[in-house]
């Protein structure tokens, strides 16, 4: 009795945690449910490829998938349109120009020092990059003021950020050989000076010493000592002893050691002394580069994407609604649920008494189902949905397998209890080799499949773990707690009275 107890404790436990995480964590829904972004990628020759072959345009889609699930978004489709384009479909990312922004980049990544006798033209540079990026961050940054901040009424703008004086705008275009367009911004015009002032940086670093083919890792960490972010990469042996021979050669110098991303410095730092014995070691940097939380993000997934074996170009963004629908999504749900009602319905006639304790198991696997779904996450898209019902059904065969051999059992003259447990004990083989078939499937599904079919594979696998457990334990703790009421100990709650033996046989 005790560990009876135990059991529908813990079932009670489980079905209480799951609504939680259900309140807690909203289910993600998939394009054609929910909507989201749409991008046709053009894949771009360079070098010595004058054509797109089909295994470059693989390499590309290779990487591409790998900066999608960094993305944080979840059954992505990406298909192959004609010989050089690529279809990318995002559920549920709402801001297309951030996906054509991660997704566009090559990202090259390339460490170079900076050439010996450039120390004061680098020093002059540098000072006007970060007066030009810390007023442009400013100017970015400005927004209509809270209602709540002293001294100004709702909706007022702040005071304003301080500028880059005229005069020594006119004077760093003139000395940088520039010409401001005319009715440029303030904000255009630090954005066109901050493009030359990298360019003329760039121009100053000696050739790459190394690239960021070694990595085998990037992250991202805040600042201990301030409101901005790093970036953090990870080498493999053979780049983390060219990082250590590279920072040993201008440790305790005046050059710098510039980090540069397809073209553009992003990190200039200088090598301590303390480095000049072995260089920095342990196959680990930082990049400095004073980011905000997205900038950082966005570099992170760049990063461990990998580089783009060719450039692409984004020909079409655009966000895209849900394709079926609001009212095909309603009658999808009414449809679900009312076969739901007909397996339940028949449960109940057929076997009465275990019909009516399978329905329930069936409710608390639905919860525990939707429960994993929310906090893997997995977004569910029409194929997921299927998955789910048809894992749904795989439970009802368990319990309808079980019962079954209870009626036997109760056919052949043993008692109730004896049945239940012989009934269970017999099912068990049957429900193990069936399920385990059922996942051997999902695995091939998952490996072999893409996009679409992996959602649909996910779903049934994780369907088909959870209905083990609801046939095998909250059937049989529900079934034996209902035994422990005299009045429902009754063979005719399981089978009609003419099956039942007769008491002379």
């Amino acid at each position: 009795m005790a560990r009876q107890q135990g059991w529908v404790a813990l079932i009670l436990a489980l079905a209480i945690a799951a609504g939680v995480v259900l309140v807690t964590f909203p289910l993600q829904l998939g394009l054609d449910l929910r909507g989201g972004s749409q991008l046709t990628l053009q894949v771009m020759p360079a070098g010595a490829i004058r054509q797109v072959q089909a295994e470059q345009l693989e390499a590309v889609q290779e990487v591409l998938d790998r900066r999608i699930n960094s993305l944080g978004v979840a059954e992505s489709t990406l298909q192959r349109v004609g010989d050089d384009q690529l279809l990318l479909q995002l559920p549920g990312e709402q801001d297309p120009s951030r996906a054509a922004r991660v997704l566009g980049t090559t990202a090259l990544l390339e460490f170079r020092v900076q050439k010996p006798g450039t120390e004061q033209q680098m020093q002059g540079l540098l000072r006007l990059k970060t007066q030009a990026s810390a007023v442009l961050g400013r100017l970015k940054n400005r927004r209509p003021a809270d209602p709540s901040t002293p001294g100004l009424p709702p909706g007022a703008t702040p005071p304003p950020a301080p500028s880059f004086p005229a005069e020594e705008m006119a004077k760093a275009f003139s000395a940088l050989g520039l010409e401001v367009p005319a009715g440029a911004s303030e904000a255009d015009q630090l954005e066109l000076l901050l493009a030359e002032v990298n360019k003329r940086i760039v121009a100053l670093y000696e050739p790459a010493a190394f690239t960021g083919r070694d990595l085998t890792g990037a992250g991202r960490q805040q600042q201990t000592n301030g409101p901005g972010w790093d970036v953090t990469l990870n080498f493999n042996r053979a780049g983390g002893e060219a990082f250590a021979r590279l920072t040993q050669s201008i440790a305790g110098t005046n050059r710098l050691l510039g980090i540069v991303l397809d073209g553009r410095s992003i990190s200039e730092a200088s090598v301590g002394e303390q480095f000049k014995a072995a260089g920095i070691t342990g196959g680990a940097a930082s990049i400095s580069g004073n980011f905000t939380a997205e900038e950082a993000r966005d570099l992170e997934v760049q990063l461990r994407g990998g580089s783009l074996p060719l450039p692409i170009k984004i020909i079409e963004v655009r966000t895209v609604g849900p394709t079926l629908g609001a009212e095909n999504i309603r009658s999808s749900l009414v449809a679900a649920l009312g076969g739901l009602a007909l397996v339940a319905v028949f449960m109940v006639v057929v076997y009465r008494l275990p019909g009516f304790v399978s329905v329930l198991a069936l409710l608390l696997y639905a919860l525990f189902n939707l429960a994993a779904y929310a906090l893997i996450p997995v977004t569910l898209s029409l194929p997921g949905i299927a998955g789910f019902i048809l894992s749904v059904g795989m439970a009802v065969d368990a319990n309808v397998l079980i019962f079954e051999r209870v009626k036997e059992e109760l056919r052949g003259g043993n008692t109730l209890i004896r049945s239940i447990d012989t009934g269970f004990s017999l099912a068990f083989s049957s429900i193990i080799d069936g399920h385990a078939t059922g996942l051997i499937s999902c695995v091939a599904l998952f490996a072999l499949g893409t996009g679409l079919v992996k959602g649909f594979a996910v779903t049934l696998a994780i369907g088909l773990v959870l209905s083990l457990f609801t046939a095998l334990t909250c059937t049989r703790t529900l079934l034996r707690l209902l035994m422990s009421y005299p009045s429902l100990r009754r063979p005719t709650y399981f089978l009609p009275g003419s099956e039942l033996p007769s008491p002379a046989a």
